[in-house]
């Protein structure tokens, strides 16, 4: 009897723990399908997620023109024609030009006085648009701030350096007026005198307009006759093309290098041809540069008695 019970309680613990067994199973099994339910849909959704996401685009973004010297924001800017590579190209070279208008300003040179002491003087600021043009070509969608390539350069001259400038005449050039001629003489006078005393030193623009400024008759120019397409007008300011003509004379003969200058539509009397430099306010300008490693000074005088208009570029003695 005993082995009897005994068998089966025996058989009845083992099919309580088969049973046991096959609930474990498969409840483990439940899970496991569960999980992986779960991380399917998960997969599903970032896949479903991938393909709703937008692609980011360059002509979708707005970008910020910032200026390179302090980091403000100047201009937002939507390239909108960003894969149209010529219609692009031609809207971002008219966009630096625009913002250019805004920011160049001449460098205003420096002058030496009656005492000997430098005066005035102002640095040149530059958007360098080529460079401008170059960051707005190579936009991308992680970085949306744009540098506005600007430059400031001040007038390169010290009291130390501009000693005994005016020591030796590296070249001088005279032309010649008539003394009768009151009106257009009071003009030459007048530009003469505005060049006259400026300091470059090394590496120095300079601009006949900027230099010699606008011509009205508030400021004292006289009407004279003057060339416009080829023919003689009267204007406010004729005759001061001789002065920016023999100032260019001169400069040639130190050696400085002319980077601007513009002829006149028919020959003038007082220079030989083609050694002219013909100047108006908001056209054509006389410009060049000290490309010399000493600072030069201009010496301008119109003698308006004697009818002779000399220029003379000169320098310290130990400079050369």
């Amino acid at each position: 009897m005993k082995k009897v019970l005994g068998a089966l309680l025996l058989g009845a613990t083992i099919v309580s723990a088969f049973i046991a067994y096959s609930m474990y199973t498969n409840h483990s099994a439940k899970q496991t399908a569960a999980i992986e339910q779960k991380q399917a849909a998960k997969k599903a959704e970032k896949k479903t997620e991938k393909k709703k996401k937008p692609v980011l685009k360059v002509e979708d973004l707005t970008y910020q023109l910032k200026d390179s010297r302090t980091g403000q924001v100047m201009k937002e800017f939507k390239p909108v024609h960003y894969k149209d590579k010529d219609v692009y190209e031609q809207e971002i070279k008219q966009l630096a030009s625009e913002l250019a208008k805004g920011i160049d300003t001449p460098m205003q040179n420096i002058k030496m006085d009656a005492n000997g002491s430098l005066t005035g003087g102002s640095k040149q600021i530059i958007l360098k648009e080529a460079e401008l043009v170059k960051n707005l070509q190579n936009l991308n969608t992680k970085q949306l701030d744009v540098k506005v390539p600007i430059y400031e350069t001040a007038p390169n001259v010290t009291a130390a350096s501009a000693q005994g400038i005016a020591d030796v005449s590296l070249a001088s050039y005279s032309t010649r007026f008539r003394p009768s001629d009151t009106s257009r003489n009071r003009n030459v006078q007048l530009s003469a005198e505005a060049i006259n005393n400026v300091v470059l030193g090394p590496g120095d623009s300079f601009s006949y307009n900027q230099t010699v400024g606008e011509r009205t008759a508030e400021r004292g120019y006289q009407p004279a006759p003057e060339i416009i397409n080829k023919q003689l007008v009267m204007g406010i300011g004729g005759g001061i093309c001789q002065t920016s003509s023999t100032l260019f004379n001169a400069i040639d003969g130190a050696g400085l290098q002319v980077t601007a200058r513009s002829h006149h539509s028919k020959h003038v009397g007082y220079v030989p041809a083609g050694r002219d430099a013909t100047v108006s306010w908001g056209g054509p300008d006389f410009k060049f540069t000290n490309n010399k490693d000493y600072p030069v000074i201009i010496k301008a005088y119109a003698n308006v008695n004697t009818g002779v208009l000399t220029v003379d570029v000169r320098t310290s003695q130990h400079a050369i």
